[in-house]
């Protein structure tokens, strides 16, 4: 259970973004002003940061906060190693666990915010099996925080759409009580029909005016066509901006001529892409996709689930991932990784503004750090984490 929140008025004495001293003064749950530190004493609801560097709050792009088994006892990994199975074994276990419930999404945020983690966007399994109970317990667990965690909701087909009869109405009834965003799956890998489920979640998304946040996993050249699906129905039901593909595996699988092709296309539509970094495929190229004009964040994925039991909530450690595994070593490219985790990936979680300055949502994280590239190559731990105004965690 989330204890009252101490509101934050300032956070005295940090070098934000490494640079100098200064003060964070904060109104609300925006940040009014960022000024030289003035050296007067620490007041009530003011924090002293010590010299510790700040970033704005860090932004998980791709969750399952519904999923986690987090605080249980160990869980061992069972089922068929391929999607279909672990979404059958995660259906035969889940209610025994008591996935979802409040209470398991209260820990897995937990975990986020110790991590500095102050926005989330979370696909929650909407399916026949369960209805809107996700969603809701989910709902009810980030508004413990009282603003303190921004949080976008995608309803997702965990189990298939077309597949499985009753799913489209479902995800329609959750775009009409707020889901900001709507899933798919596989469209050919799960439903086999990638037209047929393209078609229907598009045409949801356009009726209902919510986003798409699509899981597409199928590679090579199968994968490409469904890009090729996504960008042609995004310019023609005047969807630009409020497209998103997760994981996207095709894209690093195509070779330098299409893939070009199909980021320039994306970039135009600002169709955005997530990623979890995962250590068995090669990574999105940080220069292609800034060169297209191809926003994309980074996400935890599941942690600790019936699908795998890794994972930690830090999403600053998918970000050292991707970057240690894409050999990123200039400064100016470590700086833009931190970027990515952090500021840029405010508008997948619906924040319009999360940098240092003034206007800006409110969010600050503090590290012992040195400098950017180092809070990033490290991973070092999170010391404090405010959220909104609020003080959500202190070390």
């Amino acid at each position: 259970m989330v204890e009252k929140l101490s509101p934050v008025s300032a956070v005295r004495n940090v070098r934000p973004w490494g640079g100098e001293l200064s003060d964070i003064l904060i109104d609300g749950d925006s940040i009014s002003q960022v000024v030289a530190a003035s050296g007067a004493p620490i007041g009530a609801g003011e924090i002293d940061g010590r010299g510790l560097l700040a970033i704005p709050g860090i932004v998980n792009t791709h969750a399952h906060v519904d999923k986690s088994w987090w605080g249980l006892p160990w869980q061992s990994y069972g089922g068929v190693r391929s999607t279909d199975g672990r979404i059958q074994h995660e259906r035969a276990h889940r209610d025994e666990l008591g996935i979802p419930s409040r209470e398991l999404t209260s820990r897995v945020l937990e975990e986020f915010v110790k991590h500095g983690t102050t926005a989330i966007r979370s696909h929650v399994d909407v399916d026949l099996g369960l209805g809107q109970r996700g969603i809701e317990a989910v709902r009810e667990a980030v508004a413990a925080y009282d603003g303190g965690i921004a949080c976008e909701i995608v309803a997702f087909p965990q189990d298939g759409v077309l597949r499985r009869p009753g799913v489209l109405e479902l995800l329609a009834d959750a775009a009409k009580a707020g889901a900001e965003h709507i899933g798919g799956l596989d469209p050919a890998g799960i439903d086999k029909d990638p037209v047929g489920q393209i078609d229907a979640i598009f045409a949801l998304a356009a009726e209902h005016g919510v986003g798409i946040d699509i899981h597409l996993h199928d590679g090579g050249s199968l994968g490409a066509f469904q890009f090729d699906l996504i960008i042609d129905r995004t310019q023609k039901l005047g969807l630009q901006g409020r497209v998103n593909i997760a994981h996207g595996f095709a894209i690093v699988d195509a070779d330098d001529a299409r893939r070009h092709d199909l980021l320039q296309q994306m970039g135009e539509l600002d169709i955005s892409m997530t990623t979890v970094a995962p250590l068995r495929m090669k990574q999105f190229s940080l220069h292609e996709f800034a060169e297209a004009g191809v926003r994309f964040g980074f996400g935890t994925d599941g942690i600790r689930d019936l699908w795998s039991p890794y994972g930690t909530g830090d999403t600053m450690g998918i970000a050292w991932q991707f970057a240690r595994s894409s050999g990123v070593v200039y400064d100016d490219d470590l700086r833009r990784v931190v970027e990515l985790a952090t500021s840029l990936g405010a508008p997948f979680a619906g924040v319009q503004k999360n940098d240092l300055t003034a206007g800006s949502r409110a969010d600050v994280v503090l590290v012992d750090s040195e400098n950017t590239m180092d809070v990033l190559v490290r991973t070092l731990p999170r010391e404090l984490t405010v959220g909104g105004g609020k003080l959500l965690y202190q070390r």
